[in-house]
C-alpha cells in the first residue's frame, strides 16, 4: 500500500487525476460542513481544505496535478467576468447615476494607492510586485457582504449604496490590474529595470502603448464575441443547448487570450456587458451561476494546494529585503484603512448623509473570489518567486478577511440603523392623546405585528433563481423529447399501414 500510495503522488495518469478532481470537490464539500456552523463564507472551507490535503499537510493530491490544473483560474475568472458584465445595463448606470461611480472609483483607486506607497516607498518593494498588490488591494468579495444583508434583512440608503459599490467594485478592480499588470511587464522589460528601489520610471514609449493597445484588442474582441453570442444564441435553441453555446463562446475566448498571453478579464466582462444590453436575457447568468459553483469549488481548493505556507516566514530577494509575514500583516491592515477612507471621502464629495458615510467602509472589507483569481494570473504573468510571493500574502490576507468581513459588514449595517433588533425601534411606539389613555401590551405588541407583516417582502420561493432556471430547461428538454417521442410513433403507426 505505502508503495501505490508514493507512486499515485507522483504520477498524472488519468486515474489520478479524476480520484484528485474528486477528492478537491469531496474535501470542500465536506469542509463547508464545519464553516457553516461557525458562520464561515464557503471560501474560506474551500482555502483551508486546499491547504490541508496539499503539500504541506497530508500531501494527497500530486504536485503533478497541481501544475496542470494551472488552466483552473482562467475558466473561473472568465465566467466572474462575464457574469460581471451584466451589471453594466445602460438602464442601471442611468438610474444609478454618477454618486456610486465616484465613489466606488474613489475607494478603489484610494486603497490601490495607499497599499503601492506604503509597499514601495516604506518597504521598498520591488515596482512591479508593488503596482500589481496595489491594483489587487481593490477588489472585494461581495458574496459575504449580500449574505449578511440576507441574513439581517437590512433595508434602506445605506443598503441600496452598499449593493451597488460592491456590484462595481470588481469591475473598477479588473480594469486596475489590467493596467497594472501591463505596466509592471512594462517595467520588467523595460530599459533601466532593477529588482529594487532604484527604479526608472522612464519607460520605452513601446513599453508603454503596447499593452493599452493589447488591452483595446481585448475589449474589442470580447464585444465581437457578445455579437456572436447574441447571434448564436437564438431563441428556437433548447435551453442546454444555450448553455453549451454559452460556455464554448468563454472557453474558446480564453483559450485566445492564454495563446497570446493576455488577460482575458476585460474581454470576458465586454462580452457580458454586449450580450446583456443587447438581448436583456437574463437567464442565460443565472443558468451560468448555476452550473459554475463546482467550477470555483476547485479554483479556490486548487489555490489553496498552490499556498507556499513556508514562503511567509522567509524573504524573497526578487521582491525585496521585508518579510513576506510582514508584508502581509501591512496590507491587511492598509487595505483596511484604504477601504473606509476611500469611501469617506467619495460618499462626503457625492453628499451622502451621515449614516451611509461613517459606515459603508465597514461593509467593504472582505475580499476572496476576484482577487485570488487576479493573484493567480498575476502569479503566471510575473511568474518565479515574485509570482509565488503575490500569491501566498492574497491567499493568507483573504482568509483573514473572510474570517472578519462578515463581522464588520454585520456591524456596519446595525450602525447605520438598517436593521434593527428591538421592537420599539422597529415599530415605535405612537403617542396617543390623553383622552384616549394608554393600550395594555399585548394590543400593542399585536398592532406593531400587523404593522411588520405590511412591510415583510414576499416570501421566497421554494427555489433560487438559478435552480428555477435549471428547472426550466430541464421541463423544456423534458417536453421535447415527449414530443419527439410522439412524433415517432406517429410516423411507425403510418408506415405499418402502408
Amino acid at each position: 500500500m505505502p508503495n501505490y500510495i508514493s507512486a499515485f503522488r507522483n504520477t498524472s495518469s488519468a486515474a489520478a487525476v479524476i480520484i484528485s478532481v474528486a477528492l478537491m470537490l469531496f474535501s470542500g464539500f465536506m469542509a463547508t460542513r464545519l464553516t457553516k456552523r461557525l458562520r464561515l463564507p464557503d471560501v474560506t472551507a474551500y482555502i483551508v481544505s486546499g491547504i490541508l490535503i496539499g503539500p504541506y499537510c497530508l500531501h494527497l493530491v500530486p504536485p503533478k496535478i497541481i501544475d496542470g490544473t494551472d488552466f483552473l483560474p482562467d475558466i473561473a475568472l472568465a465566467f466572474i467576468a462575464f457574469g460581471t458584465g451584466e451589471f453594466f445595463r445602460m438602464s442601471i448606470l442611468r438610474k444609478n447615476g454618477l454618486k456610486v461611480v465616484i465613489i466606488t472609483i474613489l475607494e478603489a483607486c484610494l486603497t490601490s494607492l495607499l497599499i503601492f506607497a506604503v509597499v514601495y516607498y516604506v518597504l521598498r518593494l520591488n515596482f512591479a510586485f508593488s503596482v500589481v498588490l496595489g491594483a489587487l488591494a481593490s477588489a472585494t468579495a461581495p458574496a459575504s457582504t449580500m449574505m449578511t444583508i440576507r441574513q439581517t434583512g437590512a433595508k434602506g440608503d445605506f443598503v441600496n449604496t452598499l449593493l451597488q459599490v460592491v456590484a462595481l467594485d470588481d469591475v473598477v478592480g479588473l480594469i486596475e490590474y489590467s493596467i497594472a499588470i501591463s505596466v509592471a511587464l512594462a517595467s520588467i522589460s523595460g530599459p533601466g529595470t532593477g529588482s529594487g528601489v532604484g527604479f526608472d520610471l522612464q519607460f520605452d514609449l513601446r513599453n508603454v502603448l503596447l499593452p493599452i493597445a493589447v488591452n483595446a484588442g481585448v475589449l474589442a474582441l470580447g464585444c465581437f464575441f457578445g455579437l456572436a453570442m447574441k447571434w448564436m444564441l437564438f431563441k428556437k435553441h433548447s435551453t442546454d443547448n444555450r448553455l453549451i453555446i454559452a460556455i464554448a463562446l468563454l472557453f474558446s475566448f480564453c483559450g485566445i487570450c492564454t495563446l497570446f498571453d493576455v488577460s482575458p478579464l476585460l474581454g470576458c466582462m465586454s462580452m457580458g456587458t454586449v450580450y446583456v444590453n443587447l438581448t436583456e436575457d437574463d437567464k442565460l447568468f443565472k443558468q451560468l451561476n448555476y452550473f459554475s459553483p463546482p467550477i470555483l469549488l476547485l479554483f479556490f481548493v486548487r489555490s489553496g494546494l498552490s499556498f507556499e505556507l513556508d514562503a511567509l516566514f522567509s524573504t524573497s530577494a526578487v521582491v525585496g529585503s521585508a518579510p513576506l509575514l510582514l508584508v502581509g500583516a501591512v496590507y491587511f491592515i492598509v487595505r483596511i484603512l484604504g477601504k473606509y477612507a476611500g469611501a469617506f471621502w467619495g460618499c462626503l464629495l457625492v453628499h451622502k448623509p451621515k449614516n451611509v458615510r461613517n459606515y459603508l467602509g465597514l461593509a467593504l472589507i472582505p475580499q476572496a473570489g476576484v482577487a485570488i483569481g487576479l493573484a493567480a494570473l498575476g502569479a503566471r504573468t510575473l511568474g518565479g518567486e515574485m509570482g509565488g510571493a503575490l500569491q501566498t500574502i492574497i491567499l493568507a490576507s483573504s482568509v483573514l478577511y473572510e474570517l472578519i468581513g462578515p463581522g464588520c459588514a454585520k456591524l456596519s449595517l446595525y450602525l447605520s440603523g438598517s436593521y434593527h433588533t428591538r421592537l420599539e425601534d422597529i415599530v415605535p411606539e405612537e403617542d396617543l392623546p390623553a383622552s384616549e389613555g394608554r393600550r395594555s401590551a399585548i394590543e400593542l405588541l399585536i398592532e406593531r405585528i400587523q404593522k411588520i407583516q405590511k412591510e415583510l417582502p414576499p416570501p421566497n420561493p421554494l427555489l433560487s433563481e438559478e435552480e428555477d432556471a435549471f428547472m426550466e430547461a430541464s421541463e423544456k428538454q423534458y417536453a421535447a423529447m415527449e414530443a419527439s417521442r410522439r412524433y415517432a410513433n406517429i410516423r411507425r403507426s403510418r408506415l405499418r399501414r402502408f
